[in-house]
């Protein structure tokens, strides 16, 4: 028996030759012999994997040993294409479509697009999300060797694994609407400390209350509430006006622009947005208390 699967791409041969040898114990200990040829030619480089020998107990027939083997080779081509060649397809989709992107702007977005690929389940259905993309690219290969005995990976990708890139492509949409988006927010976070940075301080401190539920309640620095008129109209009655309760918190401080901001956790309350854009428009003026009787109060 002998055998012979050629491998041919542009990058990480010497990546597929190491997970190659570290796997072929395996067949060895069969009575397996599996020889390498590396060639060039021009950007390829093609590796010809030939399968000599004949199995033991656990292969009894010449066809099992060789469906065994394209098995072998195939998962670890669909691994490297997961592992390895996804982040570079990812970079050039970005490149491609999104060029008036300048290059920390399409960092930005490749991260944003790693996230929704590797994310886009939920954190518990990882390992089954991850395993269910593997598989579907495992058995795109299987089919493809059982009637090839070569393959460039570059190639097969972008001719046999359409499904798959446009996967990508979706999250690296996803990803541009993201970096906007975040743009825009911090394009408001910037002009928000600029109208607080041009008026004088109406407060010393402001206390900020924030409960299970994520409401908030604003106290001066000797812990009594701030009333309504203090804001000058900011703070109305939510039933009559459209207002977001968010956003009117944020107005509320906006107009009292205090020197320092303490933030009071109730009921093991986590943070917020609003809480992340009261630390980003008041930055350097906002802490945490770290236990008091407003916390700790009913």
């Amino acid at each position: 028996m002998a055998q012979t699967i050629s491998i041919g791409a542009t990058q990480h041969i010497d990546l597929l030759k190491a997970r190659l040898g570290r796997k072929l114990n395996f067949f060895e200990g069969n009575g397996l012999k599996v020889v390498f040829e590396e060639r060039p030619a021009g950007r390829l480089t093609f590796l010809s994997c030939r399968l000599t020998g004949h199995g033991s107990y656990i292969y009894t027939r010449e066809e099992d040993c060789w469906t065994a083997f394209r098995q072998f080779l195939a998962d670890i081509i669909s691994d490297l294409i997961l592992n390895h060649w996804e982040e570079n397809l990812l970079k050039d989709i970005i490149r491609e479509n999104y060029y008036y992107f300048d290059a920390q702007e399409r960092k930005i977005i490749y991260n944003y697009a790693l996230h929704h690929v590797h994310s886009d389940e939920e954190s518990r259905l990882y390992t089954i999300y991850t395993s269910n993309r593997k598989s579907k690219i495992l058995q795109k290969v299987m089919d493809f060797l059982h009637h090839n005995n070569s393959v460039v990976i570059d190639g097969f990708i972008r001719f046999r694994l359409k499904e798959y890139l446009s996967e990508l492509r979706e999250a690296a949409d996803k990803a541009v609407d993201d970096y906007l988006m975040e743009r825009e927010y911090q394009e408001f976070i910037q002009l928000l400390k600029y109208f607080v940075d041009v008026q004088e301080p109406r407060a010393e401190v402001v206390n900020i209350l924030v409960n299970g539920v994520g409401n908030f309640k604003l106290y001066d620095e000797k812990m009594e509430p701030i009333k309504n008129d203090y804001m000058e109209g900011f703070v109305v009655e939510l039933v009559d006006n459209e207002i977001n309760y968010e956003d009117l918190v944020i107005s509320a401080l906006i107009t009292i622009a205090p020197k320092n901001i303490v933030l009071h956790y109730k009921d093991d309350c986590g943070k917020s947005t609003t809480i992340d854009t009261i630390e980003g428009v008041f930055a350097g003026r906002v802490r945490e208390c770290a236990g008091c009787n407003l916390c700790r109060g009913n």
